[in-house]
């Protein structure tokens, strides 16, 4: 398994660092994006983070200007600010945990939910 280690004093242990530091932790969910599913239907903004973790499937997360793909068992952020939606990228069902995050640069206030 890629980027998976066993640390000091663990047996059959396997372990990936998903992030590091990046804010305080307002909440966090668990989605099942079933094939086809995701949303919003039209990409939103709002003042918190999102960071995206890919437990089983892929997911692919629409943003302004481009696209990105999250792998099993990869993570990416998302600025609030910048127009976004997240959808399953494959055949299956795509089981992602997703952590808002307070950006204190934005504030907490919504800009549109």
């Amino acid at each position: 398994m890629e980027g998976f280690m066993t640390p000091p004093k663990h047996v059959n242990f396997n372990a990936k660092k998903l992030f590091g530091k990046m804010g305080e932790i307002q909440d966090g969910s668990i989605a099942y994006l079933e094939n086809g599913g995701g949303g919003p239907t039209k990409n939103h903004v709002h003042m918190h983070d999102h960071l995206f973790i890919v437990v089983q499937g892929e997911a692919k997360v629409f943003l302004d200007k481009e696209e990105k793909i999250i792998r099993e068992n990869e993570s990416f952020l998302v600025k609030g600010t910048i127009p976004h939606s997240v959808w399953n990228n494959s055949q299956s069902t795509t089981i992602m945990i997703g952590l808002s995050l307070h950006n204190k640069d934005n504030g907490e206030d919504s800009l549109d939910e």
